[in-house]
């Protein structure tokens, strides 16, 4: 089949601990806010750091809400020739919860609330759909999403895809990641070399994908690049083999020098192992040229499975505002051949990687442009 034809990101809207809409979201990073909450009530005798939305509404409501949002600024009049995909890690986990606290018991729970499909079978209550698919790949499930958008529209099949990376806070992925003792009891500071851990958090970030950009600042997602390196079932190989694989595979897909990579928006979640994969990854791939290295999780926390969602949401910004998201409170660098920066860059640059990599060395890489070819 044919992949000529190319994907844009057209309509975007996010919600986070770091704001209620995009806009928000990507002040809150540019000003370098303090967005992360400790927390004493997700794990036993312990306080986190964990990234909360702030907001008198239910998850539900914002995502609904958010969905709407996306519509309403679109060209479109419904999602009726529009494939729905949802990026997930944990699905409705948090409304299982919440229902077996309140009734101490199972029997009440609704199965067809909590696989990983229930984020889409809420949807499709509200708006109709073509068809849809979900993706649960760890903390790459919406960079997957993304993924599989480019290639269906790329081939043809689809005009419109909508991409909904999403998850909730739930005890069950707190308290999972406590035990894997990589939680920080204060906002994470990815690549800082004396880091504490991660954050975890909730987000909502929607993307309308589509086949023909309706303005000159909509951004094409020029390349996408997987890799699967299976060191481990939780840690990264400490070379970051997959990690390198993945970048340049997206690279390839898009057909352009490596030279041309501006910035990266890195998956950088703040743990001892993840990034200094990471790092030994780019400096690897990038030994000559330097493209800027920054993780905006923190400021946003780890969403998990709606991390490569909003995170390609404000790689797009970054280059229609041409700003480079800033570092914050590095004080010192595990690697001095990355560069870093504490403070907003303003910079003319076409072209950014947002990584993802998740649990068994499941790695993603979105590769995006704003170009007058585009």
């Amino acid at each position: 089949m044919t992949t000529n034809k190319k994907a844009f990101i057209n309509n975007y809207e996010a919600v986070s601990c770091a704001g209620l809409n995009a806009e928000q979201l990507f002040a809150s990073i540019c000003e370098k806010k303090d967005c992360i909450t400790i927390d004493n009530t997700y794990v036993q005798d312990r306080e986190v750091a964990i990234g909360k939305i702030k907001s008198d509404k239910t998850f539900n409501e914002l995502l609904l809400e958010t969905v709407l949002k996306v519509l309403k600024s679109s060209t479109l009049n419904n999602f009726e020739n529009t494939l729905l995909i949802v990026g997930s890690s944990v699905g409705g986990m948090n409304e299982t919860e919440r229902v077996f606290f309140k009734d101490s018991s199972y029997k009440n729970i609704d199965y067809r609330k909590h696989p990983i499909d229930a984020i889409a079978y809420l949807l499709k209550e509200e708006f109709s759909f073509y068809d849809d698919i979900s993706f649960s790949t760890a903390c790459t499930s919406s960079a997957n999403a993304l993924g599989y958008a480019k290639e269906v529209i790329s081939k043809g099949i689809y005009k419109n895809v909508l991409v909904v990376g999403v998850d909730a806070l739930s005890y069950t992925t707190v308290c999972g990641f406590s035990a894997l003792s990589v939680l920080s009891s204060k906002p994470c500071t990815p690549f800082e070399k004396n880091r504490e851990g991660m954050n975890v958090a909730e987000a909502i970030a929607v993307l309308l994908i589509q086949d023909e950009k309706v303005a000159s600042s909509s951004v094409e997602v020029c390349g996408v690049g997987y890799s699967s390196d299976a060191h481990h079932m939780t840690q990264p190989h400490p070379e970051g083999y997959g990690a390198a694989k993945a970048m340049q595979n997206a690279i390839s897909d898009a057909k352009i020098e490596k030279e041309k990579i501006f910035y990266i928006n890195a998956h950088g979640t703040g743990t001892m192992a993840n990034d200094s994969s990471e790092l030994n990854a780019i400096s690897s791939l990038f030994d000559t040229s330097k493209p800027y290295v920054s993780s905006t999780k923190t400021f946003t926390g780890h969403t998990l499975g709606a991390a490569g969602a909003i995170e390609a949401i404000i790689s797009t910004m970054a280059l229609q505002k041409q700003i480079i998201p800033p570092s914050k409170d590095i004080k010192e660098v595990e690697r001095e051949d990355v560069l870093f920066s504490n403070e907003v860059l303003n910079k003319k640059f076409s072209y950014v990687l947002s990584n993802s990599f998740a649990f068994g060395g499941n790695n993603t890489s979105i590769l995006l442009g704003l170009n007058d070819d585009n």
